[in-house]
């Protein structure tokens, strides 16, 4: 006998599990994602000229503190379907913690090699702990790498501002790698592809391994995306304090 479909949450929540990671269709227009985009170029033009680096035709390839730099971060992301399924995924004490923006304009592409998300943003990054390590500033911010409980307690969302194909640079993902923790081992499980359509989000593990490579040199296409990082719980070992943390209920 054929067995029932899971409802979409359900379903998302096992992928997530299995994969370490799930892309929801549509939780965004494409109407509402040329209105984000405004508001963060607008932002940007607001703030000075180091929360974010610009190509040599004045394309923002890359912003970090972006909780600070445009407010609307804080609550974009309270659309449908995403609160629920973040409240299944990390419980009800979770909340958004870090959030990033990247682009790959025609005019600077750029890649990353394989790699896994270990670094957090604090408050402090001095304090003894056997737990964090390797203490860093990133445009001004301190950052850590932070155990595995804690990674493993995260999730981020990435909400594609445009539609990403193979000639734009996709994220490369392989499915799975989350469960062997901080540790990069690919294995033979083929990449996976990123491919989306405008307004997609892709909820991922941060101990997904991922890559990144170059556009296409013939594509006008851009990659623009804003990422945001949720955690489980507002409390971190050894004193540690999040940089920020904005409830999410």
């Amino acid at each position: 006998m054929e067995q029932p479909a899971l409802p979409k949450t359900e379903e998302w929540l096992a992928k997530l599990a299995t994969d370490g990671f799930v892309v929801l269709p549509a939780v965004f227009t494409p109407k509402q994602a040329e209105e984000i985009l405004f508001s963060l170029e607008r932002a940007f033009q607001e703030q000075a000229d180091e929360v974010a680096i610009r190509s040599d035709a004045g394309h923002v390839y890359a912003a970090r503190n972006i909780l600070a730099l445009w407010p609307g971060a804080a609550t974009v992301w309270r659309q449908a379907p995403l609160p629920e399924l973040l409240g299944a995924l990390l419980g009800a004490q979770f909340g958004l913690v870090r959030g990033l923006y990247f682009d790959k304009p025609p005019d600077r592409t750029w890649a990353l090699p394989w790699h896994k998300d270990l670094t957090i943003a604090v408050r402090e990054h001095r304090r003894p702990s056997p737990s964090f390590t390797k203490p860093t500033l990133k445009a001004g911010v301190p950052h850590v790498e932070a155990p595995q409980k804690v990674l493993e307690g995260m999730v981020a969302a990435r909400i594609h501002l445009d539609a990403v194909s193979p000639k734009n640079g996709p994220l490369k993902v392989i499915p799975g790698s989350h469960h062997t923790g901080k540790m990069l081992k690919l294995g033979d499980t083929p990449p996976h592809s990123i491919l989306v359509n405008r307004g997609d989000v892709l909820l991922i593990r941060p101990l997904v391994a991922h890559s990144s490579g170059q556009s296409h040199a013939d594509t006008r296409e851009h990659r623009r995306i804003l990422h945001l990082e949720f955690a489980a719980s507002a409390e971190l070992p050894d004193g540690y304090r999040w940089h920020d943390f904005r409830p999410g209920q």
